[in-house]
């Protein structure tokens, strides 16, 4: 005898022939198809291939003689099956995809937190010497072509300033011939001192103007060489990269956007290094400047310019790529002074 019965219709088997017919389950628990008093198709649970539920579309009951059962009662069929199907379950217990998305996140987060950084030192380290040199020559071809232009400071002001850099450079660990120092003028990314991965070091005509004077100009320079000596702008640049692939692949299309941030000139001058880097950068400068007799804390006068204009500029320059507080000017002070009583 059946229990609760389906409306729906029945389909013949190779036959489009709908007929109007209820299925029900029977007291041995099979499901059977009647029209009228007829009996259409009769059939186990497990014998019968049931059609996933999504939404409201409706269900396909396939019985093993051909025949099909088909019905817009999915709650109905979900009794008579016994099972709600794992799409439809997903979309009732919609708090499984809050744990699921919080699932997700956690995990960018891990990786952002963990493999990012693993994967960069990795990268830094098996990085062949050509790879920053083409690094660095598509980037400045970038921004030569996009934001820098020729350079206007006088040509005895360049022979001075790069006289200064050739001595600093010629007291780090890579020596003169490891730098190339670069002036243009900056145009709408302004004061501007950033170096390169391979050794290239960027100098604009707005900071040399900004500058306090010309030691200040080569405390700078000597920061810069802290930063390619330690390879900052390498990791800077793996890193953006890492974490533009992980963003885009969340979004489902890596596309060109790691490839892009490695060669565009303009994301380079956009990087942000951390403190730490910024510290390690400015012991450099008191370092090399110190060794080559000029004011080891030249590179303050300029830090604290820096600090008092970054409250009235924003963008893409020194001020926001390079930020100088008081706690940093303060320790490029003491460090000074320490090496001083050395």
């Amino acid at each position: 005898m059946a229990s609760e019965s389906v409306r729906g219709a029945w389909f013949p088997p190779g036959s489009s022939r709908k007929v109007e017919a209820t299925v029900a389950r029977t007291a041995n628990g099979d499901l059977v198809v009647v029209a009228g008093q007829a009996v259409l198709a009769r059939a186990a649970p497990s014998e019968i291939e049931f059609s996933a539920r999504v939404g409201s579309i409706p269900r396909r009951l396939a019985f093993p003689n051909g025949s099909l059962f088909e019905t817009a009662d999915n709650d109905g069929i979900d009794r008579l099956s016994g099972s709600a199907g794992a799409v439809h379950e997903l979309e009732r217990f919609r708090p499984r995809l809050f744990v699921f998305a919080a699932i997700v996140v956690g995990l960018c987060f891990l990786i952002y937190r963990f493999a990012v950084p693993t994967m960069v030192e990795l990268a830094v380290a098996i990085t062949p010497p050509v790879v920053p040199q083409l690094m660095s020559q598509g980037a400045l071809a970038s921004l030569d072509e996009t934001l820098l232009a020729q350079s206007e400071l006088p040509e005895a002001r360049q022979t001075a300033i790069r006289e200064g850099f050739n001595q600093l450079a010629g007291l780090s660990p890579r020596g003169a011939d490891g730098y190339v120092l670069h002036f243009r003028k900056g145009g709408s990314i302004g004061p501007n001192a950033f170096a390169l991965p391979d050794g290239s070091i960027v100098l604009t005509d707005e900071l040399v103007t900004l500058a306090p004077g010309q030691d200040a100009v080569l405390g700078v320079l000597a920061h810069e060489i802290g930063h390619v000596e330690r390879e900052h702008s390498l990791r800077q640049l793996y890193r953006a990269a890492g974490i533009a692939a992980l963003i885009m692949l969340i979004g489902g299309d890596i596309g060109s956007g790691a490839e892009d941030i490695l060669v565009q000139g303009s994301a380079l001058v956009g990087l942000s290094y951390s403190r730490s880097q910024e510290a390690e950068a400015d012991r450099s400068s008191v370092e090399l400047m110190l060794k080559a007799g000029r004011d080891p804390a030249a590179i303050v006068g300029f830090l604290e310019i820096v600090r008092d204009r970054l409250e009235k500029t924003q963008g893409s320059d020194f001020f926001s790529t390079h930020p100088a507080t008081q706690q940093r000017i303060e320790a490029v002070k003491t460090y000074a002074e320490e090496l001083a009583k050395r």
